[in-house]
């Protein structure tokens, strides 16, 4: 028997049309690379985004077809979102910050048809344009040419119907940043993506409404800039893009426009720290601050809480959607002292509805919920992947288990937090070291700008800690400086055997600490002490 409700698909369109039809007023403010900006509204994306789907039609594109972008973050490589998913098409965003031979691969994996992409970006099309080998037709989001986004889809009338079909049909694809092998994809569902996109509008993820003002820091590029313009469409939200970033522009955009929401990786707050520190403006409007891509240090969450801003730590990927936690604020917050506070704030958070959580050991076996017991971090839930795309076999176990790779622990209260990743724990005669523990206390000492801890080789207790430290502009703290300061928030036999000054610290594509790197630059290196 069925039961006696109306059987709609859980399609990604219905989201546009919402904000068309609800929302249509509400503006996306883009400033682009060369300074200019531009203005649109939901009803202009929705219009543009039709225009587009006919132009793919009209370019020879089908159903299940791959486009792909290589854009930063503006209202055209939006329209292109939903232009290409509109049409029946799967939307590729592709990370220009990959190497070469990355970019080559993934584009020829997925088989992409169509490039979309930045004028700043040409020097990578034409770079790679021989090696892509599907790549059929190359369009530019900012040119005022005949291969321009605008010339492309001013030749349609914008008289159209979204395709329908499965919600388990794919709309997007995005691959993982391949710090080992190969880059894997990600296949997104029209299903998976709009369960995910309602999980985020809550109170307790991003807290999305049509009063909101987003400015979403975090790339477009980089696992669906963790879902916020599906979201956005579903809340009705304004938007404010910029095609860079630069800490005057973005902190100039976010007062004029009034924003109240942005999301971002830590270092996107280094930046904005030192243009406050040296021109003495602020984000005035700004009432939540979502920072992952990498735990953020405790400093730096104790300096946006001083502001007024409400932080929440947030833990995803891309096999995630990539929402798995976000940094709700617990009951008895109110009650809560500010150390209390910061302690709670500086961990990954709960799930939403939807994910579960849980920790095993290197037997398979779960640990109890206590906030001791750490072991690899595994998911499950409807916007968890699966199987890689093109892969022979499931990334999860016979109960959908998917291991993440992360080392954490689970609180009784259901807070996550991650204390390293698998490959980067540091192991000291048998017991574990997190680097990122490390990491984010050398970073609340006065003069880091940017640190990283690794295992380096130990007769006796097989690895030790070294930290690598990049200081501030200008700073000369020196190493016992740091290794007093670390005394007081990690324990004695934690203490790295050795610091390094270093210019610069190697990350991934997508803006994490590349210890893969570090470890094979330090693979031999001989500790004094030892």
């Amino acid at each position: 028997m069925l039961g006696g409700m109306q059987d709609f698909e859980l399609r990604v369109m219905r989201l546009l049309d919402h904000a068309e039809r609800e929302h249509w007023a509400r503006e996306h403010v883009t400033r682009w690379a060369d300074g200019s900006e531009t203005r649109t509204t939901w009803a202009g994306v929705a219009r543009d985004s039709k225009k587009l789907a006919q132009a793919l039609e009209r370019l020879g594109m089908k159903p299940g077809d791959r486009i792909a972008t290589l854009g930063m973050n503006h209202s055209r490589h939006l329209v292109a979102w939903y232009g290409t998913i509109g049409m029946g098409g799967i939307i590729h965003t592709i990370n220009p910050r990959l190497f070469d031979e990355q970019l080559v691969y993934i584009a020829n994996h997925a088989e992409d048809r169509v490039l979309f992409y930045d004028r700043a970006f040409q020097p990578i099309v034409d770079r790679l344009r021989a090696q892509w080998t599907s790549i059929e037709h190359y369009i530019v989001f900012d040119s005022d040419g005949a291969d321009g986004f605008e010339a492309l889809i001013s030749q349609e009338d914008g008289v159209y119907r979204w395709h329908e079909g499965p919600e388990r049909d794919p709309c997007m694809i995005c691959y993982t940043s391949g710090t080992t092998g190969n880059p894997k994809g990600v296949l997104y569902e029209h299903r998976s993506t709009m369960i995910h996109a309602m999980a985020e509008v809550a109170p307790w993820v991003f807290n999305m409404s049509p009063r909101s003002v987003i400015m979403p820091i975090v790339p477009m590029f980089h696992a669906a800039a963790w879902g916020l313009p599906f979201a956005g469409a579903l809340a009705g939200s304004k938007f404010v893009y910029s095609a860079v970033n630069d800490p005057k522009v973005i902190c100039e955009l976010m007062n004029r426009e009034k924003v109240t929401h942005s999301a971002g990786v830590p270092t996107v707050w280094l930046g904005m720290f030192q243009h406050i520190d040296e021109t003495g403006e602020q984000p005035r409007t700004l009432q939540h601050v979502t920072i992952g891509g990498s735990a953020a240090p405790r400093a730096m969450i104790d300096r946006i809480m001083g502001m007024g801003i409400e932080i929440k730590h947030l833990w995803g990927m891309t096999e995630t959607s990539p929402i798995g936690t976000a940094g709700t604020l617990p009951v008895s917050w109110e009650e809560m002292d500010h150390e209390a506070r910061l302690d709670l704030m500086c961990k990954q958070g709960r799930v939403p509805f939807g994910i579960e959580l849980r920790v095993v050991d290197d037997e398979g076996v779960v640990q109890p919920r206590d906030g001791k017991s750490s072991g690899r971090l595994q998911v499950r839930g409807p916007w968890v992947v699966k199987r890689y795309f093109k892969a022979a076999e499931d990334a999860v176990d016979a109960d959908n288990w998917f291991d993440t790779g992360d080392v954490a622990v689970l609180h009784p209260d259901g807070v996550m937090q991650i204390t390293d990743r698998a490959k980067d724990v540091i192991k000291s005669g048998g017991e574990w070291i997190s680097s990122v523990d490390l990491e984010n206390a050398a970073v609340g000492c006065a003069g880091v700008a940017e640190a990283a801890a690794i295992g380096v080789h130990h007769p006796k207790w097989e690895e030790r800690p070294l930290l690598l430290v990049v200081r501030k502009p200008g700073s000369m703290v020196s190493a016992e400086e740091i290794q007093a300061h670390l005394a007081g928030h990690v324990a004695k036999w934690w203490l790295p055997d050795e610091i390094l000054f270093v210019d610069s610290l190697p990350h991934t594509a997508t803006g994490k600490l590349l210890k893969t790197a570090l470890r094979d630059q330090y693979r031999d290196y001989k500790l004094a002490v030892a």
